[in-house]
């Protein structure tokens, strides 16, 4: 169910299309990923192109991982009569909740040709053993 307050002027119907305008750029600007597993682990994948490696932190908190990083570079074309310059710069951030299962202790990161992976093993069932109780008389 979604309220939504109505409220009586020219303002807020104006404001109205900006209002979350902020979390849609944040979306936008966020590095594409896709998450899957298998049988042994879970594997979470990120394109980062032109992010190196020291700018990136991964991190596990609770049963969330954390990847945080900046993107900085910088291009400059001259010739005999123009000039061409581009800049990028921005910090992004993202976050993925662990299945219970997944044994966040454990996980690798891997940065290859602009795609970072994430490995989270999955943990071993654990076996629950019986245990032999012993009886007293009162």
């Amino acid at each position: 169910m979604v309220e939504k307050s109505h409220t009586a002027g020219l303002w807020p119907t104006f404001y109205e299309p900006f209002r979350h305008l902020g979390t849609r750029m944040a979306d936008w600007l966020s590095p594409a990923s896709d998450a899957k597993s298998d049988e042994n682990a879970y594997r979470i994948t990120m394109e980062l192109p032109g992010v190196e490696e020291k700018d990136i932190d991964v991190s596990v908190h609770e049963g969330v991982v954390t990847v945080k990083g900046k993107k900085s570079a910088e291009r400059e074309d001259k010739g005999d009569t123009w000039f061409f310059s581009e800049r990028q710069y921005g910090a992004f951030s993202r976050t993925f909740r662990l299945p219970a299962d997944a044994d966040g202790d454990k996980i690798a990161a891997d940065l290859k040709d602009g795609v970072l992976t994430l490995s989270v093993p999955k943990a071993s069932p654990k076996v629950a053993e019986a245990k032999k109780v012993k009886i007293t008389k009162a």
